[in-house]
């Protein structure tokens, strides 16, 4: 096997190996179509997350001070709304619930979300949020059609309101799996207003795994701008210099 053959296998291995692990968990995902660029819905999903998700879910590579730059926010914005544990404003996200009491309430500390974007996709974030259903045999009393058996209740169970799963008929071995979700007990929102409210907040995720990305975004059109004059400027240096070529 040559050097540039072991090579090729080794990337498309890579390739498919994120693609094996996702399909062990649950399947295919929703579009959420979010955008980065709609800097209200990045305010809005940073409210939701700071106020929903906070309280288990660090973002230990993202800092207050950053945070508000980015997103058009004043000092006194974050520290009075988004702040819950007192950190000053350029510390970074952290949780005030102790780690030791964390793993004991839930088997294990909820891990940081600065990254999960970068890992999962948003598309991923954007259908876990809404495949929560409930599973009275679970111990937090909630499950998820995306991430079976995940050590974590629905957090914007309010908001959306309680789903129960449906099952279709037992497969070869008796067991039944899930084929859809239906909203039995209403929550405060609607339909079309908790899917906003989900896409906000997994746009604010996506954010925060790459904060660079708002600013290389804008900054785009400057280096076409610039690459289609560089093009111009080299096409006038060639014809000068190949006038006399005949």
């Amino acid at each position: 096997m040559t050097k540039t053959l072991f090579v090729r296998l080794v990337l498309v291995a890579n390739l498919l190996l994120p693609l094996s692990l996702f399909a062990a968990e649950g399947g295919s995902t929703l579009q959420a179509g979010n955008d980065l660029s709609d800097r209200a819905s990045l305010q809005r999903g940073a409210q939701l997350y700071m106020n929903y998700c906070s309280g288990c879910h660090s973002l230990k590579y993202m800092r207050y001070s950053r945070m508000a730059t980015d997103l058009g926010l004043t000092e006194e914005e974050v520290m009075d709304n988004l702040n819950f544990t007192g950190a000053k404003f350029g510390e970074q996200i952290q949780v005030a619930m102790p780690h030791d009491s964390a793993a004991k309430w839930f088997g294990q500390a909820p891990p940081d979300l600065s990254l999960v974007s970068r890992v999962r996709g948003s598309n991923w974030i954007y259908t876990y949020l809404k495949s929560f259903y409930l599973d009275e045999s679970r111990p937090v009393g909630w499950n998820n059609t995306l991430f079976p058996n995940a050590s974590m209740p629905n957090p914007l169970w309010e908001l959306q309101g309680q789903q129960h799963a449906e099952l279709g008929e037992p497969d070869e071995i008796g067991e039944r799996h899930v084929e859809a979700l239906k909203v039995v007990l209403p929550g405060r929102q609607t339909t079309e207003e908790f899917n906003q409210t989900v896409r906000d907040i997994t746009n604010f995720l996506e954010y925060v795994g790459e904060p660079a990305a708002l600013k290389r975004q804008s900054m785009g059109v400057w280096v076409i701008l610039f690459l289609v004059l560089l093009t111009f400027l080299a096409y006038l240096l060639k014809q000068d210099y190949w006038k006399d070529v005949h």
